[in-house]
């Protein structure tokens, strides 16, 4: 059977990427305009054009780089922080001297947080802290004295960039977190559909096995204790779990990735009519009420439902015996289809459920509720001692993946 890869990806580091990168762009866009409004008062405005059309190119050219933190590398942040530091020191060499004195911005202006910045969102806090302390090292030179203006600026830098990057670093392992649980939980449902399918098959086959052997004796007697042994064992292995195995992130820089793989089955095709699967259960012990028109449900939700069933008959023949009666009854509502399985038996004494699923006899704790439960519904069991037993299952319509057109008439 044919599979296929379903990725499901999550990243909150990706949008501060995309602001770097337009901040970068209206960054040096306002220090291009600040220069532009007060060029007359520079000394060396040459040079301070020369340095802008270095500065233009480069961010413009290097857009690609603040895209991801993959793409985002150690030489460009190297470079880009030494770009915004020799602006900052040659201020005093292109303006006035009374301007710098009097707390004129530097060349690149706020374009200098942009290079702290991606050093934030890169490395975290501490890249961080190692950039915006340079940063105030140039400010106080190209001062040449720790004004309050520039101390203020310098401080507000600082704390800005370290708190993205602690919030970046909270942020990645926030994701982390998550792309595990998901996989947890992966794993879990899979471990549980294997165990629904181990119990309809190949357990309820040992236990027969176990009994048969026990009435017929001789050496089928010893054949029935060994099933009844890998019975006990299978039965611990299914109620035991599976350890999920570690699945790594792809590209981490993208955020977590978290891949399974499913399988393309009939979910991929048209809706399905519940009654033509509970059809073949109807016979002389068995009797099947249901509507005349079609009850249609995703093909996967059928398929469980009619497993459920066959599992909730199985219990009716193992625990009331192969002469009791069972009637099924179908009920189809506009949001979902009810199914429920009544038998004539002597019902199932208080606690024992609970006991069954304790021992590893995880019949309907997995094959019918475990079914029901992944499908978005409830299997609810009632019995009275004396009075047979009473299994209610209950799934969802989910009418935009059918073609029911009584849900096409409601959408409208």
């Amino acid at each position: 059977m044919a599979q296929r890869d379903r990725v499901m990806r999550m990243s909150v580091e990706q949008p501060l990427w995309r602001a770097l990168a337009g901040y970068r762009v209206l960054a040096m866009i306002y220090a291009v305009g600040l220069f532009a409004a007060a060029h007359d008062g520079f000394t060396r405005p040459w040079l301070a054009v020369a340095y802008f059309a270095v500065l233009g190119v480069w961010t413009l050219a290097t857009l690609p780089k603040v895209a991801s933190a993959a793409a985002c590398t150690k030489p460009f942040l190297a470079v880009d922080l030494a770009l915004a530091l020799t602006g900052i020191l040659i201020t005093p060499v292109t303006d006035a001297v009374q301007r710098v004195h009097d707390g004129g911005p530097t060349l690149p202006s706020i374009w200098t947080a942009g290079s702290v910045l991606a050093f934030a969102v890169k490395g975290g806090w501490r890249w961080a802290a190692l950039a915006s302390t340079l940063v105030a090292v140039a400010n106080l030179v190209e001062r040449g004295s720790p004004a309050r203006d520039t101390v203020h600026n310098v401080v507000l830098v600082w704390v800005a960039s370290i708190a993205i990057g602690y919030v970046v670093e909270v942020a990645r392992a926030s994701e982390r977190t998550l792309a595990r649980a998901l996989e947890i939980e992966a794993a879990t449902r899979e471990r549980e559909r294997l165990a629904r399918d181990i119990h309809d098959s190949v357990l309820q086959v040992l236990a027969m096995v176990q009994r048969r052997g026990a009435v017929i004796g001789g050496e089928a007697a010893e054949l029935g204790r060994l099933a009844g042994e890998q019975e006990v064992a299978l039965r611990t292995l299914v109620s035991g779990g599976l350890v999920p195995v570690s699945r790594a992130s792809e590209d981490t820089a993208r955020g977590a990735v978290v891949r399974t793989v499913e399988e393309d089955g009939p979910e991929d095709g048209g809706p399905v009519d519940l009654r033509s699967l509970l059809a073949p259960h109807a016979g002389s012990r068995v009797g099947l009420a249901e509507p005349g028109a079609p009850v249609t449900l995703a093909p996967d939700a059928a398929r469980e439902v009619a497993a459920a069933v066959g599992a909730a008959l199985d219990n009716v023949r193992r625990h009331a015996g192969e002469q009791a009666r069972a009637w099924i009854l179908v009920e189809d509502e506009p949001d979902e289809v009810i199914v429920t399985v009544r038998d004539d038996g002597p019902g199932i004494p208080e606690g024992r459920l609970a006991q069954a699923e304790g021992e590893g006899r995880l019949g309907v704790a997995l094959s019918i509720r475990g079914r029901l439960r992944d499908l978005g519904g409830s299997a609810e069991v009632i019995s009275v001692p004396g009075q047979g037993t009473e299994v209610e299952l209950r799934v969802p319509r989910r009418r935009q993946e059918t073609n029911d057109p009584r849900g096409k008439a409601e959408q409208r």
